[in-house]
């Protein structure tokens, strides 16, 4: 029987994964310089946490989830989102004694089932950022900073940041009143989803892509109007904080997120490489979801980004040059004692920080050449008896056609020299 990989999933294949790792290095790197430090959380959870923090009506808790029962009748779910359990972790490992503000991040694999398209697979890659204990506009500034940090690191350029505040609980019911009563007007012109959020979601509704209910969003009551003196006055902070920074943003009033925890900012930051499908990352305020867990009350901010979205922007665009570091030296013998010395060499010189590989069967010197010279290797080294007894090894350089004999330490100091002169 063949087996397959499953629809929306991906393989990462040998010469791949470098790539991933090094764009990793960097988002560890520029975490640190902002203070975040990395958490991994496990790749289940509760299936309650979910639909308590993100919603049991969105769409990612109501048709995208992986769940299932275990062996114990648990409720278990693969993580669709990383927010939500690293609120979890915050509140069950006692971080809230840490001072504040309190600076994570995560880089963690999540599960969907959605339709698959270009960069978005139902197996995916995501960084995340979250930042608790402060309220103030400027830790949304900084997190916002952080992410263009991040994408201009990667080079990526021509970055469009979208902006909204979606209020909070003091203000956003009067504004749900008004977009209820406005979506119930133009009820019939709404897709069949839309007239189920209006009922029991109608902030989503602002969020549908498709045309019908595109051309009823043009007249909609437009969230910013309806904010309360705080909500506003945090919203006009942030904004001149972001232009004193010199990050550039449009105001979309029609700008919310998929979790119904997000409250007051909310952004997405987009790329023209990803056509329709633009958002790169995307995240906001969540000043409630730590009490809503059972913790004390606790402002808190972050955002995520899809990494297959962005390696593929990446390679298309040419940003940037992922070179994997390849091996330097093959070593030939001739099997028996000649392998086992091969093995025992190799070691020595892997010690020294110069990646080898040895011929394990011993084949002689023309089958390591061929081996040697069709893999990119710059060097042969030659082990056999003479060598052993007298101690002195044939070193070939592969590029300039020349070999000398050389002791082990000569040998790791030549190809040594060579890297340093080479970068």
């Amino acid at each position: 029987m063949k087996y397959t990989r499953l629809i929306g999933t991906k393989d990462i294949l040998p010469g791949e994964t470098f790539p991933w790792v090094a764009l990793q290095n960097i988002l560890r790197d520029v975490s640190a310089r902002f203070g975040y430090h990395e958490i991994i959380t496990p790749l289940i959870e509760t299936t309650n946490l979910f639909i308590h923090s993100v919603g049991d009506v969105t769409d990612i808790v109501s048709k995208e989830m992986y769940s299932f029962k275990d062996k114990s009748e648990r409720d278990i779910t693969l993580k669709p989102e990383g927010t939500s359990s690293v609120v979890r972790a915050y509140l069950e490992n006692h971080l809230t004694d840490l001072s504040k503000p309190v600076k994570l991040y995560y880089i963690d694999r999540f599960f969907r089932y959605e339709k698959p398209q270009k960069g978005r697979y139902r197996e995916f890659y995501q960084y995340g950022a979250e930042c608790f204990g402060s309220d103030s506009p400027a830790v949304d500034a900084e997190v916002i900073q952080l992410a263009f940090h991040l994408l201009l690191s990667m080079g990526m350029k021509d970055l469009i940041l979208q902006l909204n505040s979606i209020g909070c609980p003091s203000c956003r019911p009067r504004y749900r009143e008004q977009l209820v009563a406005f979506l119930k007007l133009h009820e019939n012109e709404l897709c069949s989803e839309c007239k189920l959020r209006a009922a029991t979601n109608p902030l989503r509704v602002l969020d549908c892509k498709k045309e019908s209910c595109q051309a009823v969003l043009a007249g909609v009551p437009i969230t910013t109007n309806h904010l309360c003196r705080d909500c506003a006055q945090h919203f006009n902070t942030l904004q001149e904080l972001l232009t004193a920074l010199g990050l550039p943003f449009q105001c979309n009033s029609r700008l919310v997120r998929g979790f119904d925890y997000y409250n007051r900012t909310v952004f997405e930051i987009s790329s023209i490489f990803l056509g329709s499908q633009s958002a790169l990352l995307g995240g906001g305020r969540y000043d409630d979801l730590v009490e809503m867990l059972g913790g004390s009350p606790t402002p808190a901010v972050g955002f995520a980004m899809g990494l297959e979205r962005a390696m593929m922007i990446i390679q298309e665009s040419n940003s940037m040059a992922f070179v994997e570091p390849s091996t330097t030296l093959w070593i030939a013998n001739f099997g028996g004692i000649t392998l086992t010395e091969s093995l025992s060499i190799a070691n020595q010189i892997r010690q020294a920080g110069i990646r080898v590989e040895v011929d394990l069967e011993g084949k002689g010197i023309k089958k390591s050449l061929e081996s040697a010279l069709k893999r990119g290797i710059p060097y042969l080294l030659i082990i056999g008896e003479d060598e052993l007894k007298n101690r002195l090894f044939t070193l070939k350089d592969l590029q300039k056609k020349d070999q000398q004999s050389l002791t082990l330490q000569e040998i790791i100091g030549t190809i040594q020299n060579s890297q340093m002169n080479s970068l």
